[in-house]
């Protein structure tokens, strides 16, 4: 289990883990009423809540499947980490950065990028991971 300051899990962890389960009541009651969630790679701001969790539940063949690999946080800011995959089938790696505001989510910034295949030139000095 991932740990913060907190000595709990983190609220961000939380709120994939309520995200993935579809409990929007859950999710909602851990996002702050000024949520804000950015994804620069996209150019897209979401602010607020409800428009957050539109997205999630109207999301074309489902959300996908989040395992969750950790979370960190300190004082207000919590990063956590996770692999998404796709009803397609395509997978994502995703680093989310929280700032907390009143023990809840208040700001989100999201970022997301496929696996690709290491290049052999630098084989010699890394350590393969399993995906």
């Amino acid at each position: 289990m991932a740990t913060g300051e907190r000595g709990t899990t983190t609220i961000v962890e939380q709120l994939w883990r309520r995200l993935g389960e579809e409990d929007w009541d859950g999710a909602r009651e851990l996002m702050h009423d000024d949520y804000v969630l950015e994804w620069p790679q996209s150019g897209e701001r979401i602010e607020g809540p409800d428009d957050s969790l539109a997205i999630d539940r109207n999301f074309p063949g489902g959300l996908p499947a989040i395992r969750f690999r950790r979370a960190i946080g300190s004082g207000d800011l919590e990063v956590g980490e996770a692999e998404l995959e796709y009803a397609d089938g395509s997978v994502y790696q995703a680093v989310s950065i929280a700032e907390i505001r009143d023990g809840k989510v208040y700001r989100q910034t999201g970022y997301f990028a496929q696996p690709f295949e290491a290049p052999q030139w630098r084989a010699q000095w890394v350590h393969r991971m399993s995906r």
